[in-house]
C-alpha cells in the first residue's frame, strides 16, 4: 500500500477484510476492476491447504462488491485455472442472476506488445442480455532484448554453477548461441531456455529468470524485470530485491489492464 501510495498519490486505500468490507462507502464508478487473490487457483500453490479455502473465498467478494454497486461493467482478472475452480459455475450463476453477461478472455500479456509470455484470464461482466465483444489490439511479440542489459548486473562464473544448472546452460548454447535466458528452476522452457528475439517467460514472484552471456551468469535484476512486465522506468518499487521481486510477480501488466479498459469503453 505505502509503494503505491507513493506511484498514485491521488488513490484512496482502504485496508479492511473483504469479508467485512462496506461497499455503500464506494464512491460512484462505471467500471470495477478486481483480481481476487490467485494462490488458491495457481498450481503453483502445490499441495492444497486449509488456507487456500480463504484465498479463493475473495472472489466472492466480487459478487458482494457488484450486487451493491451495480456497475455497468466490471473484469476479474485471475489465474487461467479459476474458470476450473470447482465453485466456478455457482460463482458465474451469481453474476447471471444479478443480470450480467460474461466474457471470458484468455490472454498473454506478449499479444499486447508486453516483451513476456504471461498467460491470465479476464472475465468481462456486462449489464446487458449478451457478453460484450472487445475490440482488443494485437501488438507484435516483443524479446527479452528489449531489456536484459548486458553491461549491467553482479555475474558469476559458470562454472561455479550446480551440475544442473550447468546441464540447462550447455543445452541453450547449443540451441541460442552464448547469450539467452533460462529458468533457474521449474520446467518452463524446457532445458534450453529461450532466445532473446522471443518474450521472456512468466516473471514470477521469486527469482526465476537467468542471463546468460559466454561463460558467466546472473539472474534477472529488479529493473529488468520491471520493464518485462511492462511498467515504467520511473515506476517506483521497493529498494529492497525480494519485495520488489514479489510486487512485479503479482502484478498486472499496465498495458493489458488499459487495453481491456479502452476496449471496453469503446465496446460501451
Amino acid at each position: 500500500v505505502e509503494i503505491h501510495a507513493e506511484n498514485h498519490p491521488d488513490a484512496t486505500h482502504v485496508c479492511q477484510d473483504l469479508r467485512q468490507a462496506n461497499w455503500t462507502l464506494l464512491p460512484l464508478h462505471d467500471l470495477l476492476l478486481a483480481s481476487p487473490s490467485c494462490q488458491g487457483f495457481s498450481p503453483a500453490r502445490g499441495k492444497d491447504r486449509p488456507r487456500h479455502d480463504a484465498e479463493r473465498a475473495t472472489a466472492w467478494a466480487v459478487v458482494d462488491a457488484v450486487e451493491c454497486c451495480r456497475p455497468a461493467f466490471f473484469a476479474v482478472e485471475n489465474v487461467p485455472e479459476f474458470a476450473r475452480w470447482v465453485l466456478y459455475p455457482a460463482w458465474t450463476a451469481a453474476m447471471n442472476a444479478l443480470g450480467y453477461a460474461l466474457r471470458p478472455y484468455l490472454v498473454d500479456a506478449a499479444d499486447h506488445g508486453v516483451p513476456q509470455n504471461r498467460v491470465r484470464l479476464i472475465v468481462v461482466g456486462s449489464k446487458s442480455k449478451h457478453p460484450i465483444e472487445l475490440d482488443l489490439p494485437k501488438r507484435a511479440h516483443v524479446g527479452a532484448e528489449s531489456f536484459v542489459d548486458f553491461g549491467a548486473g553482479q555475474w558469476s562464473r559458470v562454472v561455479d554453477k550446480a551440475p544442473n544448472t550447468i546441464r540447462r546452460i550447455r543445452s541453450g548454447r547449443a540451441s541460442h548461441g552464448d547469450r539467452f535466458v533460462m529458468p533457474y528452476y521449474g520446467s518452463g522452457s524446457g532445458l534450453t531456455g529461450r532466445c532473446l528475439s522471443r518474450p521472456i517467460g512468466t516473471i514470477t514472484t521469486k527469482d526465476r529468470w537467468g542471463v546468460v552471456d559466454g561463460d558467466r551468469m546472473r539472474m534477472l535484476s529488479v529493473p529488468e524485470a520491471k520493464q518485462a512486465m511492462g511498467f515504467p522506468t520511473h515506476y517506483r518499487l521497493p529498494e529492497q530485491r525480494v519485495p520488489a521481486m514479489r510486487m512485479l510477480g503479482n502484478a498486472v501488466p499496465p498495458t493489458v489492464a488499459r487495453d481491456f479498459v479502452h476496449a471496453i469503453k469503446e465496446a460501451a
